[in-house]
C-alpha cells in the first residue's frame, strides 16, 4: 500500500509528518527523480510479472504526485522568481503534459501485455530529457534567484503538497493553480481507494 510504504520510501513525506529536516526544494526533486529511475529500472530488469506490477504502481504513484507537486510550488516560484521563468515553467508544463498521456497509457497496461515495457520506455525517454533539463538548468536557475530561506519552504510545501495530489495520471486535468488544485482535490480520493486494490512493492498479500 502506498499509505505503508511511502513513509519508508519516501523520506521526505516521511519528514513532513514527523518533523521536516529541511533542505533545498532542489534536493527533494531530485531525491524523486532518483527514485523514479530507480523504480523503473526495477520493472525493465524483472522478468516476474508480480514484481514489474508492483514497481508500475510505485511509478505511477510518484511520478503522478511528483508531477503536480512541481505543478503548484514550483512553477509558480519559477514565474515569480527567476528571470524568463515564466517561459520556463511553460516549457516544463508541456513535457508533463506529453509524461502524462504516456503515463495514463502505461498504468492502465498489465504487466503480460507486449507493449508493457515499450510504453515504460517511451515514457522514460521522454521523462528523462525532461529530467536532464530541470536538473542542468531550471533548478539551479531557481535556486539562484530564491529569497533566503523560501527553498527550504518551498520543499515542505512541495512535500505537503504531494500528500493530498491524485496518486494516478489524469492527462485532460488542468495544470496550474487554482484548477489544478480544484480538480486534484475531486479525484485524489478516488485514486487513494484504488490504490487500497494495487500492489505495491513492499506490500504482503
Amino acid at each position: 500500500m502506498p499509505y505503508s510504504t511511502s513513509h519508508d520510501q519516501d523520506p521526505i513525506a516521511r519528514d513532513t509528518i514527523s518533523g521536516f529536516h529541511g533542505g533545498a526544494v532542489s534536493g527533494a526533486i531530485k531525491h524523486d527523480h532518483a527514485e523514479l529511475k530507480d523504480y523503473y529500472n526495477k520493472i525493465m530488469n524483472s522478468v516476474d510479472k508480480d514484481t514489474q506490477t508492483r514497481y508500475q504502481n510505485q511509478f505511477t504513484w510518484e511520478l503522478a504526485r511528483h508531477s503536480i507537486g512541481e505543478e503548484l510550488v514550483v512553477y509558480p516560484a519559477m514565474e515569480k522568481y527567476v528571470d524568463g521563468g515564466k517561459d520556463m515553467a511553460e516549457n516544463d508544463r508541456a513535457d508533463h503534459r506529453e509524461v502524462k498521456e504516456l503515463l495514463y497509457e502505461f498504468q492502465h497496461l498489465s504487466a503480460s501485455d507486449p507493449d508493457f515495457k515499450p510504453t515504460l520506455q517511451r515514457l522514460w525517454a521522454t521523462l528523462s530529457k525532461h529530467i536532464e533539463e530541470e536538473e542542468s538548468n531550471d533548478l539551479p536557475a531557481l535556486e539562484k534567484s530564491l529569497p533566503e530561506g523560501e527553498s527550504d519552504s518551498m520543499a515542505r510545501s512541495f512535500a505537503r503538497t504531494k500528500m493530498f495530489v491524485p496518486t494516478r495520471s489524469h492527462p485532460g486535468a488542468p495544470d496550474r493553480p487554482p484548477f489544478e488544485t480544484v480538480a486534484g482535490l475531486m479525484a485524489a480520493p478516488l485514486d487513494r481507494l484504488g490504490d487500497l486494490f494495487r500492489k505495491f512493492p513492499k506490500d504482503k498479500d
